[in-house]
């Protein structure tokens, strides 16, 4: 029997706690190349990952990221080498900062190179090797350190097809193949005009699947959309970029179902007007140079640089200097909005919204297009 004990703490009359907003950090082009290059150079571990993850000074174990619930990590694998299989519950996006490779998810291989970027679902096999000769780096961004403080990161690395844990074992049936689904058979009613229903248990244990596959965007592809962007008049209010959408994340905007992955391209002396949002964002600069203002902070960036700009909640702006500016942004939108937990201020003099409940914002594109 444990001999744990509860505990009550009183709250009565509590005021909410302040939220402890991680500060801002720029992690130059110059350190990132540099932990490359030791990465390299260090002996090959068993299971061919040579990765070290990027991890802000506020963060705590279990759980190190460089944002709360996020880990960046550079990976590197030196010519020839491969690593292990590789199954968790978290999921990742990816891109090619250097080199190019292979990517293996679910037995399907998909070649990487400069500024692609893809993503790998949750409890998918995947696995690296480089054909090439140079070294490839990649960054990977996972939402692995939330499982770590949830205490549910569910890992397994392994040579071979089959992970250790399904060894022996077989999936059942495919659902409709034969008779119907345990939960048709169950309770579902609704109970009051309102909208409330009562499900029975099977509901909980079969839900309806929406295919979750590895998807690639190739920089060739995106890249040639930029312009586009690039080109809308000068007062555009919004932000000129393409979300990386992954249809599985449906009404949620996402890469992942954790991440968002947008690529920006602004011409020289682009100023965004400053906004805040309750998800975190990093900005992975492609080109270009400028500065941020994050809780009237300034800090300068340049390409090759990476950026926690929005330690969630924090009002920030974006800055061009004097070329034109691309940066993958990842931020971890989707996730807030299935919590219902996103709330966003486009602009200082507007209302704080949650969105995917409320009814969002309009930007001035509609005007501009009209004027034109």
């Amino acid at each position: 029997m444990s001999n744990q004990t509860h505990q009550f703490v009183d709250v009565s009359g509590a005021a909410p706690r302040e939220q402890n907003m991680w500060p801002s950090i720029v992690i130059p082009k110059e350190a990132i190349e540099l932990e490359a290059a030791r990465l390299q150079d260090i002996a090959k571990p068993d299971n061919g990952r040579r990765a070290s993850m990027i991890v802000h000074p506020q963060a705590a174990k279990p759980g190190l990221g460089l944002a709360p619930g996020i880990d960046v990590t550079i990976n590197v694998l030196n010519p020839g080498e491969r690593t292990f299989n590789l199954r968790k519950n978290s999921n990742m996006v990816e891109i090619c900062i250097a080199g190019s490779g292979v990517a293996v998810c679910d037995g399907k291989s998909t070649r990487v190179s400069r500024f692609d970027v893809w993503n790998t679902p949750s409890m998918s096999i995947h696995s690296y090797y480089n054909d090439s000769n140079t070294p490839w780096v990649r960054l990977s961004y996972s939402n692995a350190p939330l499982l770590e403080k949830l205490e549910v990161h569910y890992v397994e690395e392994f040579e071979g097809d089959v992970p250790p844990a399904d060894a022996g074992t077989s999936l059942p049936a495919t659902p409709g193949q034969s008779g119907p689904r345990a939960r048709d058979l169950a309770l579902r009613e609704q109970i009051t005009e309102e909208g409330a229903w009562l499900l029975g248990y099977e509901w909980l244990i079969d839900i309806d699947v929406i295919e979750s596959k590895s998807l690639h965007w190739p920089w060739s592809k995106v890249s040639s959309y930029l312009p586009s962007v690039e080109d809308i008049a000068k007062g555009y209010n919004g932000r000129r970029l393409f979300v990386l959408y992954n249809p599985a994340t449906e009404r949620r905007i996402g890469t992942t179902h954790s991440f968002f992955a947008t690529i920006s391209s602004s011409p020289p002396d682009t100023h965004h007007v400053p906004h805040r949002h309750s998800s975190a964002a990093m900005n992975y600069y492609l080109r270009g140079r400028g500065y941020s203002k994050v809780n009237g902070e300034r800090l300068e960036w340049k390409e090759g640089d990476l950026i926690l700009s929005a330690p969630g909640w924090a009002m920030h702006s974006h800055h061009s200097g004097d070329q034109v500016t691309s940066a993958l942004t990842i931020q971890d939108h989707p996730l807030q909005i299935a919590m219902e937990s996103l709330i966003w201020q486009e602009r200082i003099k507007e209302p704080i919204l949650t969105l995917g409940r409320q009814v969002g914002f309009e930007s001035n594109r509609a005007q501009l297009t009209t004027a034109g």
